[in-house]
């Protein structure tokens, strides 16, 4: 029977960049799994961090070259979208890079003002303010504006934002405005329930920013949910809205910066295909080509990469506990773990992440299916995005499979209520931090211990 090293290699281009076996044993992004493993033990988050580094500088790489190479006279700025991930050791290792951030609610604002009070940011920073807003909210970015924050642009969600800056806010404010994109076809909605209306965008211009010396209004916001993807509906969506830009621009000389969202994805299998070179540059080109049919200078572009700036640093790593045969044909691997509380996107979305064994790469293979510890039917993940079948190793009598599912580091956590109460009370699983020193040698430490039930028991008013 083959092992599982020959399936791998004969299904995927493997070994990549990223994974490679060594000694029979997994290698992500060059971290030998099973050093981490045999140090910390598992159930076990980890975050790499110069994985979110290395994405950055591809982005800014890409978007340059596409501006150099269409001679853009636009310029190109990058902002991490804090909701995919809010803890400070990744926000702190993107802001290495000399990007900006973007913000979704009231507490986020907390999160600028600390960066800022330990000397992580400084005031001329782009804090991009998104979302319906709730007056905390709205306070808290007047705040930043009052305290000299002169890049934090708040993003018009919807037509009466604007009443809680014209009493809260002193100085100038830069605006922007969020347009509501209609949804993919087959969405259950037609238009977005963000942003305001293509109809509206004129009028409130016209009728609340233009004659108003308070404010300059500098840029409109594109965001679809899909992502940047080489489809009929984002081109005509991304089309639409520069049209947009351009009518707009003819009225409101001050507006000069589109924010096209995010949406570059990740890696979600072995088998994962995406030109990011030929996407960036079709969308410099699309906005080059409208904005000269229309006469009015391009404008420069803002993106917020969220899940491409933190997803692909992230795994979770398992042991398996038990076999369990349930039928003739039903083979259970039992995992130490849940994947309703620890990977929420497997089981809400059915989102697939790339799943290899850690060791055993020379032991035959079978199919199996993975189970979490909750008591929930749901709470199980039997399928891969390139096949309908999980494939690991045999595991004999005294031997301990350990199994990795990758690129998981975008949303996790908060969707999962991390240091929270998880489903059945099954603890959140223990956080290690890997990194390289100067001289690039590995270095890991552990940000969080596996939850404990003390910390549950206090939520939930026993102690």
């Amino acid at each position: 029977m083959k092992s599982y090293i020959d399936l791998i290699e004969q299904t995927f281009e493997f070994p990549s960049e990223e994974f490679r076996v060594e000694n029979n044993e997994l290698v992500f992004n060059g971290v030998p799994l099973m050093d981490i493993i045999r140090e910390y033990g598992t159930p076990m988050k980890i975050t790499y961090l110069p994985k979110i580094s290395e994405h950055i500088q591809n982005a800014k790489r890409i978007f340059n070259g596409a501006i150099k190479k269409f001679k853009y006279k636009g310029s190109y700025t990058y902002c991490y979208c804090t909701k995919s991930s809010h803890f400070q050791f990744v926000v702190e290792e993107a802001l290495k890079n000399g990007i900006h951030l973007e913000t979704s609610s009231a507490f986020d604002i907390e999160i600028i003002k600390d960066l800022h009070k330990r000397g992580k940011i400084n005031k001329d920073i782009y804090i991009i303010c998104n979302g319906y807003k709730r007056e905390l909210y709205t306070s808290n970015i007047s705040d930043l504006l009052n305290g000299g924050f002169q890049n934090c642009i708040p993003i018009l969600d919807n037509l009466k934002e604007l009443d809680a800056y014209d009493t809260s806010v002193e100085g100038p404010v830069k605006l922007g405005i969020r347009i509501a994109a209609d949804e993919e076809p087959n969405f259950e909605f037609y238009t977005s329930r963000l942003g305001i209306r293509y109809n509206d965008v004129n009028t409130l211009y016209k009728e609340r920013i233009r004659d108003n010396p308070k404010y300059s209004l500098k840029m409109l916001h594109f965001f679809i949910n899909t992502g940047m993807k080489d489809t009929a509906y984002y081109w005509s969506e991304l089309s639409r809205f520069i049209y947009k830009y351009c009518e707009l621009k003819k009225i409101c000389p001050e507006l000069d910066t589109i924010d096209i969202g995010g949406g570059f994805p990740i890696k979600t299998s072995l088998a994962f295909e995406y030109d990011y070179e030929y996407m960036a540059e079709q969308v410099i080109e699309n906005i080059q080509w409208i904005c000269e049919k229309n006469n009015v200078p391009v404008p420069n572009i803002f993106t917020e990469f969220g899940s491409y700036t933190v997803g692909e640093s992230g795994a979770v790593v398992y042991s398996v506990l038990d076999q369990k045969l349930q039928n003739d044909k039903e083979l259970w691997y039992m995992i130490d773990g849940s994947f309703i509380t620890h990977l929420p996107d497997a089981w809400g979305l059915n989102q697939k992440y790339i799943m290899m064994a850690v060791n055993n790469w020379d032991n035959p293979h079978h199919k199996v299916n993975l189970g979490g510890l909750t008591c929930d039917s749901m709470d199980y993940y039997n399928s891969e995005a390139h096949t309908s079948e999980v494939f690991l190793p045999r595991i004999d009598e005294g031997e301990t499979q350990y199994i990795g599912f990758f690129h998981t580091g975008a949303y996790q956590e908060s969707l999962g209520g991390y240091g929270g109460i998880q489903h059945c009370l099954i603890p959140a699983p223990k956080h290690v931090i890997i990194d390289r020193d100067a001289d690039g040698k590995i270095v890991s430490r552990l940000f969080a211990p596996e939850q404990t039930s003390e910390s549950m028991l206090r939520i939930l008013g026993y102690k």
